[in-house]
C-alpha cells in the first residue's frame, strides 16, 4: 500500500502538471534533433547520423525525465515541507516509500522517452524499438531515480538540485554515447565514460534499434548502479529515522 500511495501522489502531480511536464520533455531533445540531426548533415558508422542520434536522445530523455522528477521534489519536500519527517512517523515501511519514488521517477523517464519516440515517428528510418528497448528505458530510469534520491538526501537547500544537474546530468548528456560514439575518445577517458549508465543504456537501445542483440555487460552495469545507489538511499533514510 505504501508503494501505491507514493505512485498515486506521482500520478496526481503528473496529471496536474501534464502540459508543463510534456513540454519540458520535448523542448531540449527536439532542439538537439533539429540542430544536430537535421542541421548537421553527416553520417556515423556508415549510417545516417539520425540513426545514431535518435536512440541516444531517447536514452538521454529517460535519464533527464527520471532525475528531474525526483531530485527537485524530494529536496523541497525534505528541507521545507518536512514531508519526509511525516513519512518517518507513519506506519508506511520506508523501503516501500523508496521503491515507490524510484518506480514513479522511472515511469516519468519512460514517458519522456516515449514522447521522443512519438516525435520521431514521422522521420523515416529503419530503427526498431521493441519491448526490450522499453525495458532498458525503464531500467535506465530506475538508475537515475535512485541517483536523484541519493543526492536529494545530500542537498542542503533547494538550489542544490539544479547544481546536481549541472555537475552530473549535463556532462553525461553530452559525453555518454548520445551525440557521438565513445569509441572516438582518448584511451583511458573512453573506458571511464563507457562505464557510466547512460553510455550503456544508449549503446543497448541503439543496438536493438539497428537489429542487434544487447550485450549482457550493459545490463550488469545498470543493475550494479541500481543496487549501489538503491542501497545508499536505504541507508540514508533509515539512518535519519534512527537519529
Amino acid at each position: 500500500m505504501g508503494i501505491l500511495t507514493v505512485l498515486w501522489e506521482k500520478w496526481v502531480e503528473f496529471r496536474r502538471d501534464f502540459y508543463k511536464i510534456t513540454v519540458a520533455a520535448m523542448i531540449s531533445p527536439l532542439m538537439y534533433l533539429i540542430i544536430f540531426g537535421m542541421g548537421i548533415q553527416t553520417t556515423s558508422h556508415g549510417e545516417p547520423y539520425l540513426h545514431f542520434l535518435i536512440p541516444g536522445i531517447v536514452a538521454m530523455a529517460t535519464m533527464t525525465g527520471s532525475f528531474s522528477a525526483i531530485a527537485q521534489n524530494m529536496s523541497v519536500q525534505r528541507l521545507y515541507e518536512k514531508a519526509l519527517d511525516q513519512v518517518m512517523v507513519s506506519p508506511t515501511p520506508l523501503w516501500q516509500f523508496i521503491l515507490g519514488q524510484v518506480i514513479g521517477g522511472s515511469l516519468r523517464g519512460l514517458y519522456a522517452g516515449g514522447v521522443i519516440l512519438l516525435l520521431t515517428l514521422p522521420i523515416r528510418t529503419d530503427l526498431v524499438f521493441n519491448g526490450l528497448s522499453i525495458f532498458i528505458m525503464f531500467l535506465n530510469g530506475t538508475v537515475f531515480s535512485t541517483i536523484a534520491l541519493t543526492l536529494s538526501f545530500l542537498a542542503k537547500s533547494y538550489t542544490d538540485a539544479p547544481r546536481f544537474t549541472a555537475y552530473i546530468i549535463t556532462p553525461m548528456s553530452f559525453l555518454c554515447n548520445t551525440f557521438f560514439s565513445t569509441d572516438q575518445m582518448p584511451a583511458g577517458f573512453r573506458q571511464v565514460i563507457s562505464m557510466l549508465p547512460l553510455s550503456q543504456a544508449s549503446a543497448m537501445i541503439r543496438g536493438i534499434a539497428n537489429g542487434e542483440a544487447p550485450e549482457a555487460f550493459g545490463f550488469i552495469v545498470l543493475f550494479a548502479y541500481l543496487a549501489v545507489f538503491g542501497a545508499i538511499s536505504v541507508v540514508f533514510i533509515y539512518k535519519k529515522k534512527n537519529l
